[in-house]
Parts: structure tokens; sequence; C-alpha cells
């Protein structure tokens, strides 16, 4: 975690019980523009490819877990607190949970996120398939830097 995003943390709990470990780190490929979906509350779910958690050793998210969303300029702009995290296959991920994601319809989901793990997948050296298993998670947006 860098310096900006520390301070913002240790800022938000000065006056109450801070939790042990936060996480800090910014959504795919338009960083500023998913940021910005999760301050105006469009955005209050994401998904990741589970089998980049177990090429790094990652722990996978948890229920409870903070994370300082930081844009693309690795500056920290909003803090969300995890409320759900559950496997599913790629192609098995439903409407409803595809549009709590905040990109468009259903349909504009598969696209964006098709094209986005075909190239994370490529990246890594991983093959990609459409029953790939996601780590789908939903948050609570618990503060927003410089908000009131």
């Amino acid at each position: 975690m860098n310096s900006a995003a520390k301070e913002y943390w240790d800022q938000y709990w000065r006056s109450k019980e801070k939790p042990d470990a936060v996480s800090a780190w910014m959504f795919g490929d338009t960083p500023d523009a998913l940021a910005q979906k999760v301050i105006s509350g469009k955005k209050t779910a994401t998904c990741s490819a589970y089998v980049l958690y177990e090429k790094e050793n990652e722990p996978l998210p948890e229920v409870n877990e903070y994370s300082i969303v930081l844009n693309s300029s690795e500056e920290p702009v909003a803090i969300i607190k995890t409320t759900e995290v559950a496997l599913i296959p790629f192609n098995e991920v439903n409407e409803e949970f595809a549009l709590a994601e905040g990109e468009g319809t259903y349909e504009e989901w598969r696209h964006i996120h098709e094209r986005f793990f075909k190239e994370e997948m490529s990246n890594a050296g991983l093959p990609y398939s459409n029953e790939m298993l996601l780590v789908c998670e939903r948050f609570a947006l618990i503060d927003v830097k410089g908000g009131d």
C-alpha cells in the first residue's frame, strides 16, 4: 500500500477502532471510470479470475474485508467493504450480478468481461475459457475521500 492510501486509511479510522487489515487496488482496465461508478453507487460488485489468485498464491477476498479503491494515478478515492464472495463460472454469472457491476446491460457486461479476461489470461500465459471460475464480490461503499 502506498503512503497516500495508508494516510487516508489511518485518517478515516482515527476516532474508531481500526480493522487489522486492508488492501489497496484499482479496478480493471479503466480504473478511473470504474472508481467513479463506485462513488456514484452504480457499481456495487466486481469479479476477477480465480486462477490468478491460485497462480499468485493470493488469498481470496473475504466478507467484511476492507479495500481502498485507487485511481489510475494510484491515489485513494474510496473505502469499500466486501459483503459477499462467491465462485461462479463465467458463463453462469447472472444478469443481476452483471448489472451490479455498473457497466451497462448484461450483454455489454459479457462483451467487456470476455475481452478483459481473454487479455488477462493471455498476459498470464493461461488459457481463457467461458467456464473459468470467477471470484464474484459484492461490496458496500464506506467512505469517499474528500466526501462529506
